[in-house]
C-alpha cells in the first residue's frame, strides 16, 4: 500500500502529492565544453533582419538572427540560432551558454545547439560517414554520371525499373564494392538524411532480412507464418 496524505477542501479530499518521489532530471549536455584543435575556428555573425527565419513555441515567436560559424581544414558550416544562444572560447574549448537556463525553451535549445556545434567541429576536421549495405540476391548500387553533370546512385533492388537518386551538393558517394556505399560529407544531418533516402526504397523486411541497411542497423527476424 502507498502512503497517502490528503488535504480537505470544500470539494472533498484531494491527493496532495503524487505516487512517485523521483525528481525530474535535466540533461546537462549544454554545460559540457566542446574540445577543438588549433586548426578550427568558431565565431558568431549577425544575420540581416530580412533574411532571418522564425519559429513559434506556444505564444512566443523566436527569430534565428545569429549564425554560429565553424571553420576547419575540410571546410566551414553555419548554424542559425536565436540571440539568447551565445558561445565563448577558452583555450581549446568552446562553451555554449544561454541567457536564462531555467527557461524551458532556452534550455532545450541549449543542448541542441551544443550537440550540433560539436557535430560541425567533427565534420570540418574529420568528416562524417554513413555506410549503406545491400542485403539480398542481386541487390546492388552503381554510381552513374547524369547528362546534367551530376552524380546519380542507381539502385538495383528487385524493382522492374532502376531508381536513380541524385547526389546532393556537399555529399560524396563512393562504391568500394557493389553491395556497399560510402556516403561522406561535412554536415552529419545531410549525410544521414541522404542515406535514409536510399534506405526508403527497400526497407529491411523481417522474414528473410533482405533490404537496405544503414551503418550498424540490425533487425529481429520473424518466423514464417505456416497455415
Amino acid at each position: 500500500m502507498f502512503s497517502r496524505s490528503y488535504k480537505l477542501t470544500g470539494l472533498g479530499p484531494l491527493l496532495s502529492r503524487s505516487f512517485t518521489t523521483t525528481r525530474s532530471s535535466f540533461s546537462n549536455i549544454g554545460k559540457s565544453a566542446i574540445p577543438i584543435s588549433e586548426s578550427v575556428q568558431c565565431f558568431t555573425e549577425e544575420i540581416p533582419y530580412e533574411f532571418c527565419k522564425t519559429f513559434r513555441k506556444g505564444k512566443s515567436i523566436y527569430s534565428l538572427n545569429r549564425n554560429i560559424v565553424v571553420k576547419g581544414p575540410k571546410g566551414s558550416l553555419k548554424m542559425a540560432v536565436p540571440s539568447f544562444v551565445s558561445i565563448s572560447q577558452d583555450n581549446n574549448y568552446i562553451n555554449v551558454k544561454v541567457e536564462d537556463p531555467e527557461d524551458r525553451i532556452q534550455r532545450s535549445m541549449w543542448g541542441t545547439s551544443r550537440a550540433t556545434i560539436q557535430n560541425h567541429v567533427i565534420g570540418t576536421t574529420e568528416g562524417h560517414i554513413a555506410i549503406v549495405k545491400f542485403v539480398g540476391t542481386g541487390f546492388r548500387a552503381v554510381i552513374e554520371d547524369g547528362e546534367d553533370g551530376k552524380k546519380y546512385v542507381a539502385l538495383r533492388v528487385g524493382f522492374p525499373y532502376i531508381p536513380k537518386v541524385p547526389v546532393p551538393d556537399g555529399i560524396t558517394v563512393s562504391c568500394p564494392n557493389p553491395t556497399r556505399l560510402l556516403v561522406e560529407g561535412l554536415d552529419k544531418q545531410q549525410v544521414k538524411l541522404f542515406a535514409a533516402r536510399i534506405r526508403e526504397f527497400k526497407k529491411p523486411e523481417p522474414y528473410k532480412g533482405k533490404g537496405i541497411y544503414v551503418d550498424d542497423e540490425k533487425i529481429t527476424l520473424k518466423e514464417k507464418k505456416i497455415k
